[in-house]
């Protein structure tokens, strides 16, 4: 976390992030529904190792265990996690305790980092872009309710290549300007 920046400037920046990439580009047709109803948790991590991340990643699966109202928590790492190939080892780790705690088919994570690259495509394809976010972090989501979604959703298996195909139509500059503003604006808590 810069000095600049608070636990609510980092929420409102990944708020604005989900409300014009994910939602507002419909990357995530689910998104927007929980947006809405304000259910989705976010919370940022000062943790800068491994363990305590992990811990706080099992805490909060212990909150949505008890938590109904919350249908999915953005564990946000703004420190820490900024080198991609860190990131990948805390997001296998987590993936691992995850079955190590018993959530396998329960709770799954997804990714999203700046530098997020996906393991088949050059850095520079704006098709990473459908998983790049303004800071690194860990989706941890209700598998029954994704399922759920999932089923009820037209075509799903046609929603990742809609996206990467709809991120490369923008291209590189439109990406680079868009993440750009999302640092440079000054933002409200909410």
């Amino acid at each position: 976390m810069s000095v600049t920046e608070t636990p609510e400037s980092i929420i409102a920046r990944t708020r604005q992030w989900i409300e014009t990439v994910v939602v507002g580009m419909n990357f995530c047709p689910f998104a927007k529904r929980e947006m809405r109803h304000n259910t989705v948790r976010f919370i940022v991590s000062s943790d800068l190792d491994i363990e305590s991340v992990l811990l706080q990643l099992i805490d909060e699966c212990t909150h949505l265990d008890v938590d109904d109202g919350t249908q999915t928590t953005l564990l946000i790492l703004p420190e820490g996690f900024a080198d991609f190939d860190d990131y990948l080892d805390l997001a296998g780790l987590a993936e691992d305790l995850l079955a190590d705690r018993g959530y396998e088919g329960v709770y799954q994570v997804a990714s999203f980092h700046p530098d997020y690259r996906f393991a088949d495509a050059d850095a520079d394809d704006p098709a990473n872009y459908t998983n790049r976010s303004p800071y690194p972090m860990l989706h941890l989501l209700r598998e029954d309710e994704l399922e759920a979604a999932i089923a009820s959703y037209p075509d799903p298996d046609a929603i990742p290549e809609n996206n990467i195909t709809k991120a490369r139509a923008l291209g590189s500059d439109y990406w680079l300007k868009l993440m750009a503003g999302l640092h440079s604006t000054d933002l409200p808590s909410r």
